[in-house]
């Protein structure tokens, strides 16, 4: 989805987004119905061709996504703690 976004900041059409994803057009219609629907995308007509941008609900969930990306970097950049297995106990099913 994130991908799809950014895809289409400029405003995009249908077949360029689902070469661009590599989205197969079933995939890419489910995505952008879901988009569509949930206010992350619209679309609208350009010159007869229908084109589909970016809303403002969809710019902010990139950067929801991107601080997200950023936080797992970093998560996984830092050392490592390690459990050893003597100290974990399965918890008591019954």
């Amino acid at each position: 989805m994130a991908q799809i976004l950014e895809i289409t900041k400029e405003g995009t059409l249908k077949t360029q987004i689902m070469y661009k994803a590599n989205l197969s057009f079933t995939q890419l219609n489910d995505y952008l119905q879901f988009m569509v629907k949930n206010n992350l995308i619209t679309h609208k007509t350009r010159e007869g061709r229908e084109v589909y941008i970016i809303t403002l609900k969809g710019f902010n969930f990139l950067q929801v996504y991107s601080e997200l990306l950023q936080l797992l970097r970093t998560e996984i950049s830092s050392p490592k703690v390690k459990i050893s297995p003597k100290t974990c106990s399965k918890p008591d099913l019954f």
